[in-house]
């Protein structure tokens, strides 16, 4: 059933880490977004208009992850948000996934056998959507009803990080083709992760493809690598240069790149994790199948096991009540310590489905 989500203006982003923060603080802590634009979202076109195309089944460049059980949520507190606990026992049977986010290639050949159109190629058509919005909604301004995506553009200078129109854009002409803005091009970057995908879109190609999103429980099972211990798919050890694709530096003005990647970095630049899992922590946040829920660990927290969860059955973000929201996973190149750790196996996001924006990607997984 489509969706249609109203054009909001982008709230601001409280975000940091605080010490002994009070239970309101703790439940806002759920929530806040981690180098996300909050309440983002734009007139939604689904995944509807693309044509069936010739769908695939190869399974080249997966791996087989292997079944098992753990603990799903959070093994620390430093960095650890409440919509990460409480902590509870999930199986997942084995599957195969995707050996890293879908690249540019890969999604440009679907474009090709489908003719398909993203969500962020297509203007939001005004007079469709506010018959399905109550009465009175007003009409956004002209400029925001435009085909567009978020761009990150870092400021010149130190801001301050509850205001993240400072480094979010929403930019014209933005899409997977122009990641940057109309003058920007994927030319020579055929191996870098596809962004600016909304979820309908990941979904699309994971369909033509034969595949799926992975659930929230395939992710993080998958991204710790068979150590249920691990806080990061590499182990314990601190984020490093030389272990994913981050922000170094003082975020969102300045960036020292000391990974060898201001922005996107081509998939498998880092070391795999121990199932063969490139970019498991940071690059780009990858799309799940599930829903977001901000108390959704608290419902498996009494079971003894949960087996195959599929997430929860509808979305609720206490910041965002009204606005239905897709759960993503993994970090991104504009994470770091003070701002954001979202590389960590436990760290989760939210954004809505139609959502499209620089840093956002997503890989598949397929029934074995």
């Amino acid at each position: 059933m489509k969706i249609v989500l109203a054009l909001t203006a982008l709230l601001a982003i409280t975000a940091g880490c605080q010490t002994n923060p009070s239970k309101q603080q703790q439940d806002e802590a759920a929530t806040k977004s981690c180098c996300m634009p909050q309440a983002h979202a734009r007139f939604d076109l689904s995944a509807e208009n693309a044509p069936p195309g010739q769908e695939t089944t190869s399974t080249e460049g997966m791996v087989v992850i292997p079944g098992g059980t753990f603990t799903m949520g959070a093994r620390e507190k430093e960095f650890a948000r409440a919509d990460e606990f409480p902590n509870a026992s999930v199986q997942v049977d084995s599957f195969l996934m995707d050996a890293h986010p879908v690249t540019n290639q890969q999604f440009a050949a679907f474009v090709e056998a489908t003719g398909y159109v993203t969500t962020a190629e297509v203007a939001p058509d005004w007079e469709e959507i506010k018959q399905q919005l109550p009465p009175g909604t007003p009409k956004p301004a002209d400029s925001l009803l435009i085909p567009a995506s978020l761009v990150f553009s870092a400021p010149q200078k130190e801001v301050s990080l509850n205001n993240h129109h400072s480094w979010w854009k929403w930019m014209a002409g933005a899409n997977w083709r122009q990641p940057q803005g109309p003058g920007s091009s994927i030319e020579g970057k055929e191996n870098f992760p596809v962004v600016h995908v909304s979820w309908f879109d990941a979904q699309a190609y994971a369909q033509w493809a034969g595949k799926r999103l992975p659930t929230e429980a395939e992710w993080e099972y998958a991204a710790r690598g068979g150590h249920d211990e691990y806080i990061y798919p590499w182990g314990n050890e601190p984020v490093s240069p030389e272990r994913a694709n981050y922000w170094q530096g003082e975020f969102p003005y300045s960036n020292k790149a000391s990974d060898g990647y201001e922005y996107g970095a081509p998939v498998a630049s880092f070391a795999p994790n121990a199932f063969g899992l490139y970019d498991m922590a940071g690059n780009v946040w990858q799309w799940t199948a599930d829903w977001y829920h901000a108390q959704y660990y608290a419902s498996l927290k009494n079971n003894p096991v949960n087996k195959n969860p599929k997430g929860p059955e509808q979305s609720y973000d206490p910041l965002s009540p009204n606005m239905p929201q897709k759960t993503i996973r993994g970090g991104s190149f504009l994470c770091n310590d003070s701002y954001c750790a979202g590389y960590r196996a436990s760290a989760r996001m939210k954004s809505s489905p139609d959502s499209g924006m620089m840093h956002l990607g997503f890989r598949c997984v397929k029934d074995l």
